[in-house]
């Protein structure tokens, strides 16, 4: 088995899987998507989705035994078909369209919504977007965005939001969701060369680290109760929407 060696990827690669863990399972898709980037300190963004998605298979899987009786089919299927679609426009550019440009967009769009919400002079304005376009919008963006940099939370938080669900079914819900759409990933991720024997091998070994970062989101999202959950996931989409936007703008 092949496998990274270099032990600064390490300090990087370790934390951003306990906290990927912490976020999938206790605060949503709040601070989703920090993965790639800290691993990018140490190598190549592409090699790092790559290493990362078998993890986040694992971390679904976890996710969905921890929240098992919190969700049914019926809540999410209709998010699927717009998410595939997504996937699939995604690795169609996968190597025509920029990451960063990419990233400056969904920047912009979390940094909106999480004012939208958090101010409450904007809660007075009303969508304009018609209820049947929005799975079709924010989950097709969430499919797209997550194959290119496994960054797919922020477009489904801005789904979700508006429903009013309590922690445990927002919770429940994403992870079914991420659950459906990095399996399929699966697929365009092989055939684009990103699960190479050593990406795998790599992935082998931080995989120990999955379940710690999952155990920690589950106990934090017991103990936390609805309004301080949604502060907090707005606070951690806000700020992740500024990190996307300074790393797709720089």
């Amino acid at each position: 088995m092949t496998f990274i060696t270099d032990p600064w990827f390490y300090a990087w690669a370790i934390p951003a899987v306990v906290i990927t863990g912490i976020s999938k399972t206790g605060l949503g898709a709040g601070v989703g998507g920090v993965a790639v980037p800290m691993m990018s300190q140490a190598i190549a963004p592409g090699v790092a989705a790559g290493i990362m998605l078998p993890i986040l298979c694992v971390m679904d899987l976890l996710g969905l035994r921890a929240y098992r009786g919190q969700w049914d089919w019926a809540s999410v299927k209709h998010m699927m078909l717009p998410a595939l679609l997504g996937i699939l426009i995604g690795a169609l550019s996968f190597s025509s369209l920029p990451v960063n440009t990419t990233k400056a967009l969904l920047g912009a769009i979390s940094v909106a919504f999480s004012l939208y919400q958090l101010v409450p002079a904007l809660r007075n304005l009303k969508s304009w977007l018609p209820e049947a376009i929005r799975p079709w919008l924010w989950c097709g963006l969430s499919g797209f965005t997550s194959t290119l940099a496994h960054a797919g939370g922020p477009p489904i938080t801005i789904y979700l939001w508006p429903k009013g669900l309590d922690r445990m079914q927002f919770m429940a819900v994403t992870i079914v969701f991420f659950a459906v759409v990095n399996a399929a990933k699966l697929i365009p991720f092989a055939i684009l060369g990103q699960l190479s024997l050593t990406n795998l091998g790599t992935a082998l070994v931080l995989m120990p680290f999955a379940p710690v970062g999952v155990w920690l989101g589950v106990r934090l999202n017991n103990v936390i109760n609805d309004v301080i959950f949604r502060r907090v996931t707005l606070a951690c989409l806000f700020f992740l929407g500024v990190r996307l936007l300074y790393e797709g703008l720089k």
